[in-house]
């Protein structure tokens, strides 16, 4: 099996839908995963989420399915903090008192339950995370994946060679990807990043009834620089 992640194409986060060029990014996404083609689609509830894999279904035309827990609301509740200089919420792994936290060496020494750390008792990270962990497990179990937490590896249960898309966010997806490569939240989110529109692609092929997931492309934008759209991360910065 092949899981493509998406993230969503530019977007106006209020109200919540892609920019004119976001639509564009999602025109040339969809030609890029049409070019092999696609078993299932999955979405996140969000509306720009659905918007970037609107195309793709057009072109394959298939239905796609959504998954409310995959809306970076739910991550947004979970995994942000207030910033004292700006009174706004921000991403934890955004907030430099909180990044100081994670990378500490008491922190990093708890692997997976990083959130057990005295410094983050008053805070809902370690309750998103493991609602994140549950069901990105039941997401995979459903396509015939069993997570096994002592292996760090997935057992085969329905071995397939389909080709999944699931189209969401940034925030959810270091987490979503954290738990579902078995890498500590806070490494994953402070040193892998996301573009918009980006594909991540990750490889379930199994040996002897065992799958490691290997990442093929993380955050691949190939597909923009073929329809001559701006190559920018997060429009910033070229490369």
């Amino acid at each position: 099996m092949l899981l493509f992640f998406l993230r969503h194409a530019d977007p106006i986060y209020s109200p919540d839908q892609l920019t004119p060029l976001g639509h564009r990014q999602a025109e040339a996404l969809a030609k890029r995963l049409g070019a092999y083609g696609l078993d299932r689609i999955y979405s996140s509830t969000a509306k720009r989420a659905m918007q970037t894999a609107q195309p793709t279904c057009e072109l394959l035309k298939m239905d796609m399915t959504t998954l409310d827990w995959c809306h970076e609301q739910h991550v947004w509740d979970e995994l942000t903090v207030t910033d004292e200089s700006t009174g706004r919420l921000t991403w934890c792994f955004y907030h430099q008192p909180t990044i100081k936290q994670l990378i500490s060496p008491e922190v990093r020494m708890l692997g997976r339950e990083w959130y057990t750390h005295s410094a983050f008792a008053h805070t809902s990270y370690g309750a998103g995370i493991q609602r994140v962990q549950r069901e990105c497990d039941a997401f995979m179990l459903s396509l015939g994946y069993r997570h096994d937490y002592d292996a760090c590896a997935y057992m085969a249960e329905r071995p397939n060679d389909e080709r999944v898309a699931l189209f969401a966010h940034h925030g959810f997806g270091v987490a979503f990807l954290s738990c579902l490569l078995d890498i500590p939240y806070p490494e994953m989110a402070l040193r892998f990043d996301i573009g918009h529109s980006s594909m991540t692609v990750i490889d379930f092929t199994e040996k002897g009834g065992i799958v490691i997931p290997k990442v093929l492309q993380l955050s691949g934008d190939s597909h923009l620089w073929r329809e001559g759209l701006p190559t920018k991360y997060q429009n910033r910065i070229y490369f």
